[in-house]
């Protein structure tokens, strides 16, 4: 039992590193931008710092005017996060380092819809004239535990199976 809540905790940490980075990361921006009155900060010729509030999902997909539209998509978001810890619980080889990154960065976003109705997005990447999609630490945790769930399962699956 020992070697059991050993794991539990180094699965709480690792999602608690996660929240927090993602939420201090978050507080400073919003505090630096109450100080600056919603003005662009040009970090590099292709970072800047740009404080949004994205009501729909990753990326801002699936951003509307109607609450309850955004309950719904909350309410999902809320069911998916439930999934993964069922997962965690099932998995015992590095997938669940995948899934506990991107549960970290889901929770983040997640106490962001409830607490502020809205998800700040301040991470403005372009090369030139094209900007991708504004995004916080949170998607960028969640993207990173998806590519290496999708690398895995390319590179690794058969080997997990022989």
């Amino acid at each position: 039992m020992e070697k059991k809540n050993k794991i539990f905790l180094l699965n709480l940490f690792i999602v608690t590193i996660i929240f927090l980075i993602d939420r201090l990361c978050k507080l400073y921006v919003i505090n630096l931008y109450e100080d600056i009155s919603n003005q662009q900060i040009f970090l590099t010729s292709f970072l800047n710092v740009y404080l949004i509030w994205n009501e729909g999902i990753a990326f801002g997909l699936l951003s509307f005017e109607s609450l309850t539209i955004y309950n719904i998509i909350t309410f999902l978001i809320l069911l998916i996060n439930i999934l993964i810890i069922y997962i965690l619980f099932k998995l015992d080889d590095v997938r669940k380092y995948f899934f506990l990154i991107i549960l970290g960065g889901s929770l983040g976003n997640l106490f962001d819809r409830f607490v502020y109705n809205a998800v700040p997005d301040f991470i403005d990447f372009h090369i030139g004239d094209f900007h991708w999609f504004i995004f916080n630490p949170a998607d960028i945790f969640i993207s990173l535990g998806v590519v290496c769930l999708i690398l895995d399962e390319f590179f690794f699956k058969n080997r997990r199976n022989d």
